[in-house]
Order: C-alpha cells, then structure tokens, then sequence
C-alpha cells in the first residue's frame, strides 16, 4: 500500500512525528500530498510550540482565518527577529499615545482624541487617513479599552467617557478630580485609577461611581479579571506596602497582596491577565513578573529582567510562549520566550538623541506596531524564510 493510501487518521498519527522541515518537503512531493500537509490539523500540535501562532496553551485559536502552516512560517520569523520596519505616522509634538488591535482596526490615541485607522488586510499597513476620530476630553487621553460596541476613555482632565463605537456622542462619567492613569472595562464593568490617588468602580448603569477605593498612592495601572470577580491595581509604591493589590469587585475589598519586596519608586506601569489564575506586570524595577495567583501566599512564579536596566512602560503576551516588552530608553521592543530567562530579540525603534519610551505595543500574528512620543512604528514579520514553503 502506497503511503497516500493508508486511512486518513493513520496517516495523521504517522505525520505528527515529522517537524516543520520534514513536513514541509513532504508537501512538495505531489499536488495529493500539499493539499493533506497544509490542513491545519497536521500543524496544530507543531503551532503550540512556535511563538505567536495564536495557540495558545488552552489549544484555543485566536487567528482561525489564517492557516496554521503560514503561521508557523511567520513564527520563524518572530523567533529570529526578521522583520520590515516602517513608520506609518509622525507627529510633531510630542505626546504619550495609547494603542489597541481590534482585528483590523487599530486605534491610537494623539492629545485630546482617539483616532480608529483601517488596516489593509494584505500589507497590515494603515489607510493613511483616520476612519473615525473619538473626542470630548479638555486634556490629552491617557489610557482608553474597548469592549464590543464601546470605547471607554481617561483623560487628564479627570474625565471617563464611553463613547459608542458608532461615533455618537460620548456619555461623561464624572467622579475624579486629577488625571485619570488607567482605566479597563469588561461586559459593562469600569475599572479607573487616577493620580487623585483613588481606584473607582463603575458600571453603564449610572454616571456617578459605584464605589471609590482610597488607595493613598497614584494608581499607574488597573486590570479586570477575565472572571469578573475581581481586578488589580499598581500603583507608584511610594508608600510602604505593595503596589500590587487585588479587589473584590462587589464589596471593594482588598484580597491581599501581591509581592513584598519592591523597592521604593518601583511603580507599577502595566498589567494583564493571560488567564483568571495568571497576571503578568511591569513597570519602573526593569523586571517582567508572572504571577500564579493559585499559590497561597499568592507569589512571583518566574520573571524576566530588562538587561540594560530600563523601566518597561507596556507589555503583552500571545496566550502561550511570547512576551512583547517596550523599554523607557531608545524606543527599544523586545521579544522574549517564557521558556528562556534571556531576552530573544530586541528592536531599537529610535535613534534620537533624547530618546523615547515604548508607551504601547501590540501585535496580531504578523504585526508589532509600537507607540513612541513622536511616531507611531510597525515591524512586519512576513518575510518567506528558507525552511517552509
């Protein structure tokens, strides 16, 4: 019997023994076997392994539109660092933006307003003008999220507001009297820190918050549970207790704490959850931290340290092996795998005399784009390298 023969699920069992090499050259053998190859099914458990394949740990597949094979030939790519810089937006003062990546549509925001761009599904490049533009803040937007239908915005004129995503007009959410840091937002849930040294609880239902949380500290960052039982905040640990903090969202109360040995100054700049039971932060101590909130005492399970001693302003993960990290100096990106303690590849974004900090990044499967004071810059990953055709 001709290999191509054998029955479909024996032929699978004998494929998952090849790797992406293996599997590849077999692909080119005849038009029968390219077309068996590239099911997505025969990449699956090799696409758990690569970084940013969009599997993550729970086998779940946050790109389905894409076919496996082709991003495990990306993954090559993210892994050795080859890539194709280009800066698609200047602008002349300098600002502290925010992004998010919502399929794509990227939004970022510039001074007083959040500006939605269109993303061309082939290039990954930005349609040179904005398709809509959020407004209603007197100051510049500090950090905004987005739900569904929403996007929901701090300012530093104190303000929250949510606006439809439609463009209406925007609902004013009124209850801080300093800039507000951070906000998160989750099915109807508003999660704020301000600089007034508050954490503030909302909901769609009233424009007044539900609840204030003294925090005696500025709050630099906030994130929801993906359980909605409750959130966590970092502050700019200025005081002496731990600048990470968990809360029950119903009765506004401390859980406990989250670490015990920052030093003093050691805000926290950004957080996020990857799955209700693990968070990731950074901030101003260089360090990437994952935390195992299983563990009793809840405690630091692994950590990454930014090797030339720079503040890290944003990090994100793809729900499996990678973590994308923005320094505070030369607008340097860097990637690293959750497997190795060393950084896997750096990118420095800015050659300026008086550099720029990475305010944000994000990432889809073949795109970084990263938000500097000046600019806004994309490094795209689709380049063919030589081992998978």
């Amino acid at each position: 019997m001709l290999l191509a023969q054998l029955p479909e699920d024996l032929l699978y069992h004998i494929l998952s023994y090849l790797d992406y090499r293996s599997l590849s050259r077999l692909s080119q053998v005849c038009k029968s076997f390219y077309c068996f190859v590239n099911r997505d099914a025969v990449w699956r458990r090799i696409a758990k392994e690569f970084l940013n394949t969009g599997i993550t740990r729970e086998g779940k597949d946050i790109y389905p539109l894409i076919r496996l094979k082709e991003r495990v030939k990306i993954a090559q790519n993210w892994y050795n660092g080859i890539c194709k810089r280009a800066i698609p937006l200047k602008w002349k003062i300098k600002l502290l933006p925010w992004l998010q990546l919502d399929g794509d549509i990227l939004f970022l925001s510039q001074a007083a307003d959040i500006r939605m761009y269109h993303l061309h599904k082939d290039s990954g490049r930005l349609h040179h003008s904005p398709y809509e533009i959020y407004s209603g803040h007197k100051g510049d937007v500090c950090r905004f999220a987005l739900t569904d239908s929403l996007l929901i915005s701090g300012g530093s004129d104190g303000k929250i507001l949510v606006h439809s995503r439609r463009n209406d007009v925007p609902v004013e959410f009124t209850g801080h009297n300093q800039e507000v840091n951070c906000v998160d937002a989750k099915d109807g849930l508003i999660i704020s820190g301000s600089r007034d040294r508050t954490a503030r609880i909302w909901t769609l239902t009233s424009t007044s918050p539900r609840d204030t949380i003294p925090m005696y500290d500025r709050v630099w960052s906030v994130a929801i549970s993906p359980t909605l039982s409750s959130f966590v905040t970092g502050t700019a640990c200025c005081v002496n207790f731990s600048p990470l903090r968990i809360w029950d969202v119903e009765r506004s109360a401390c859980l406990g704490s989250l670490g015990s040995e920052f030093r003093r100054g050691a805000g926290v700049l950004d957080i996020m959850y990857e799955s209700p039971f693990q968070l990731f932060t950074c901030g101003y101590d260089t360090f990437i931290r994952l935390w195992d909130l299983r563990l009793s005492p809840r405690k630091c399970a692994m950590e990454w340290e930014e090797p030339h001693d720079s503040s890290l302003y944003c990090i994100q993960t793809d729900g499996n092996h990678m973590i994308a990290s923005g320094s505070s100096y030369y607008g340097v990106v860097r990637l690293w795998d959750k497997r190795q303690t060393e950084c896997l590849q750096f990118f420095q974004l800015s050659s300026d005399p008086v550099s720029s900090p990475v305010y944000c990044l994000r990432f889809n499967s073949s795109h970084l784009y990263a938000a500097l004071a000046t600019a806004l810059h994309s490094l795209d990953f689709r380049q063919n390298p030589a081992h998978v055709r």
